[in-house]
């Protein structure tokens, strides 16, 4: 019998500054010469059944994953490769800067998005997205969708990012935090609702004494939810790339470009964020929670 191949593999909680909060990412840093098809790729993605399972590779035979600064990015969902993922790019460099000893103030990540880097900021790491520019569209066109969100405070806006087919829907003002955190969605009917539609992202504001405010009494922006049946996940924890579409809209609404805000999943995530002309700059923090070895 063959020898399995050997491939390290991490466990990081991408927005999080402890154990079991944010959104759960699965890290394989391969070598360059790693010869695995995206068959192989995406059948470990299937056995992690996480959202997201991400692949760095130096990007040329002279480079190593302690002393590169520029690395191929890639990630798969339990079903499919997505073009850009936030909290799995947010986890792949804190494997590379705190587990693996990185030696470098930035890297820079290759993806289906372009160009993504990833700098150390104190206890943080700072992420450089594309910014995800929004249309506006009819609210009655999304008709089977708002009916599959249930009861809500109503809808105020849709609209859509077509770089990265994500929707999003803004409720009216008037629910509390633990409202929205609370309200459920039937996510069988969502999926059936519509077609095209990577991720659905639904926010709304509310005042500190509606609770939206962190445990310092930091008052949030706006707070979301992201769900992504069509991928094969019911709601996602901490969306990173739903990030750069919302600093994008809540801009154009409020005319600022600082952000602070919460996704309010049941693990929850905490994330700033700078909207810089077309780009967007998310800062957060991760926390590793396993290392092992993949016997493939």
């Amino acid at each position: 019998m063959a020898s399995p191949r050997q491939i390290k593999l991490f466990t990081v909680d991408a927005f999080a500054n402890r154990a079991f909060e944010g959104n759960p990412a699965a890290v394989c840093p391969l070598n360059f010469d790693t010869d695995l098809d995206d068959d192989t790729l995406q059948k470990v993605a299937m056995e992690m059944n996480l959202s997201e399972t991400a692949y760095i590779r130096p990007l040329n035979a002279t480079d190593d994953h302690r002393t590169g600064n520029r690395f191929g990015l890639r990630w798969f969902t339990t079903t499919e490769e997505v073009k850009l993922c936030g909290h799995a790019t947010l986890a792949s460099a804190a494997v590379l800067f705190y587990e693996i000893g990185n030696t470098s103030d930035k890297i820079t990540f290759e993806t289906l998005s372009g160009e993504l880097v990833v700098r150390r900021d104190g206890d943080h790491l700072l992420m450089d997205f594309p910014i995800g520019l929004t249309q506006h569209r009819i609210a009655a066109d999304y008709d089977g969708v708002i009916k599959a969100l249930g009861v809500l405070p109503g809808v105020q806006d849709v609209t859509w990012c077509p770089s990265l087919s994500y929707l999003l829907v803004r409720l009216n003002d008037g629910w509390t935090r633990a409202d929205f955190e609370q309200w459920q969605p039937d996510i069988g009917q969502l999926e059936r609702s519509v077609t095209g539609v990577i991720v659905l992202i639904v926010t709304t504001r509310g005042g500190r004494q509606q609770g939206f405010a962190d445990q310092a009494g930091r008052d949030y922006d706006f707070v979301s939810r992201c769900f992504a049946p069509w991928s094969g996940i019911a709601e996602d924890p901490v969306t990173g790339s739903a990030q750069t579409v919302l600093g994008y809209y809540w801009g154009q609404q409020l005319a600022k470009e600082e952000f602070y805000t919460r996704q309010c999943s049941q693990r929850g995530g905490e994330i700033e964020i700078r909207v810089e002309g077309d780009r967007v700059h998310l800062r957060g923090k991760a926390t590793l929670v396993l290392k092992g070895v993949l016997h493939i």
